[in-house]
């Protein structure tokens, strides 16, 4: 006898409709992917999936030079945007 358990889930809503269209494409049950992933990483003894990271990644930057403006400095700063007011 085969028996189920149903669950829930949180799911990033752009990877649930990518789930949704890959059912339908497939003709199958967004069950069935999923019950095929789990199965997929526990076979291949995977840690954790790709995505998951322990760590946040590191955002890009890029040297913007220095200060224009100190940003305490109210005078300074409404200065500053009357100047670039100006430029459009």
């Amino acid at each position: 006898m085969v028996s189920h358990m149903k669950t829930t889930f949180n799911i990033n809503d752009t990877l649930m409709q990518q789930l949704r269209l890959e059912a339908a494409r497939r003709g199958i049950t967004m069950t069935a992917i999923v019950e095929s992933g789990i199965r997929h990483m526990i076979a291949n003894g995977e840690e954790k999936p790709n995505e998951v990271r322990d760590e946040p990644f590191e955002l890009p930057s890029w040297p913007m030079g220095t200060a224009r403006v100190d940003i305490a400095n109210r005078d300074e700063l409404y200065r500053l945007f009357d100047e670039e007011e100006s430029w459009s």
